[in-house]
């Protein structure tokens, strides 16, 4: 019975980490490129009290064993890079990449990364995030811009009056061989690890790397009715678990109680 107040109390415990998981995807479902979190859990170690395999006494073999599971433990909380929902803003400095990639921006001089491409200028006409870290490569306006136009390959054409081209730069965007390998720094951000492996800088729709579009920004992948239902299943399950725990009090109540 004391194990299995332990086991029911890691068990309220995970689900406290999964609340709050779902707590946090629910609370950026209009965050511009954001992507949500997954919580993953896997069981502890088992208290065996008999193998599987093992002779009885009477020449027999004991078919399956006794194990006692100890409970559960979070193993990592994973961010899901599925694509998000395309939002039309008819803005053109707003960009959204159409499958894998990252725009890479400048930000305390350290290179970052971000999927949100609601972008703007700065005083000295650069493409910046609304933070004003500057997008890489470094990318300038011309004064007398009036369209701007992206091509899928990332190609960026400035035109002015009477639609003459003032100028054309080049957007790449950033792939990673473990995307959820990332760190999350907040402000739409992430931090190469270890874990993601170096980046790479692509050409839009080259090697496997997303196409590129303006116009347009990409919202959150958050499902607000899937996160609701998970939701739900984790408050029961943390009503469960603690219903375990005083139904194990309950019995060692009733052991204490025993008189001869």
């Amino acid at each position: 019975m004391i194990r299995s107040l332990w086991s029911s109390a890691t068990g309220m415990n995970a689900q406290e980490m999964q609340t709050g998981v779902i707590a946090n995807n629910l609370a950026n479902v209009s965050t511009t490129g954001f992507k949500k979190s997954r919580a993953n859990f896997e069981d502890l170690m088992y208290l065996t009290m008999q193998v599987a395999g093992q002779t009885t006494p009477g020449g027999g073999q004991v078919p399956t064993g006794i194990q006692l599971g100890m409970g559960v433990k979070p193993t990592s909380v994973q961010k899901l890079f599925t694509q998000g929902d395309f939002i039309q803003t008819d803005n053109q400095l707003d960009m959204a990449i159409q499958g894998r990639g990252f725009f890479k921006v400048l930000h305390n001089d350290e290179d970052l990364y971000t999927r949100a491409g609601n972008f703007t200028l700065d005083s000295d006409g650069y493409i910046t995030t609304p933070s004003g870290d500057r997008l890489q490569p470094e990318i300038t306006i011309p004064d007398d811009t009036l369209i701007i136009t992206l091509q899928n390959d990332g190609t960026m054409t400035f035109y002015g009056a009477d639609e003459a081209i003032l100028g054309e730069d080049n957007v790449l965007i950033s792939t990673f061989v473990n995307d959820a390998g990332l760190f999350a720094v907040g402000n739409n951000l992430f931090r190469q690890t270890e874990g993601s492996g170096d980046a790479t800088e692509r050409t839009p729709g080259e090697d496997g790397a997303g196409t590129t579009i303006n116009n347009f920004l990409e919202g959150s992948n958050v499902n607000v009715v899937e996160e609701m239902v998970a939701m739900i299943a984790a408050q029961r399950a943390y009503e469960s678990n603690s219903k375990s725990i005083q139904t194990a009090d309950s019995m060692l109540s009733t052991a204490n109680g025993l008189k001869r």
